[in-house]
C-alpha cells in the first residue's frame, strides 16, 4: 500500500466526517477528533519498530540490492512505516523470483 493511497483515504475520511459535523451541528467536536486520529496514526507509522522486526530484517539483509538500500536508509532506528517499505520491497523481489 503507497503513502498517498493511504493519505488519500485519510483525506476522504475526513471530508466525510466534517460533513457529519456539519449535519450534526458538531463541527469544532468533530474537527478536534481528526486531529487527534492525524495525530495518533502519524504517532504509530513514525514510532520504532519491537525487536522482533530487526530480527526479521537482518534475515533478509544481503538478499536483494533495492532492499539493501532501503535497511541502509533507515537504519539505525527503523519506523514502523520504514519496515513496510523494506518488507513491500522483498516481497516484490521474492515474487519475481529474483
Amino acid at each position: 500500500m503507497s503513502l498517498s493511497l493511504i493519505l488519500g483515504v485519510g483525506v476522504i475520511l475526513s471530508v466525510v466526517f466534517h460533513f457529519i459535523g456539519v449535519y450534526a451541528d458538531a463541527k469544532k467536536t468533530v474537527w478536534i477528533v481528526i486531529a487527534l486520529l492525524w495525530a495518533g496514526a502519524i504517532s504509530i507509522a513514525t514510532s520504532e519498530i519491537k525487536p522482533k522486526g530487526y530480527d526479521y530484517i537482518k534475515s533478509i539483509e544481503g538478499k536483494y540490492p533495492d532492499t539493501d538500500k532501503l535497511i541502509k536508509k533507515a537504519m539505525p532506528e527503523v519506523s514502523i512505516y520504514e519496515l513496510l517499505e523494506i518488507k513491500k520491497s522483498a516481497f516484490e523481489h521474492k515474487k519475481k523470483g529474483d
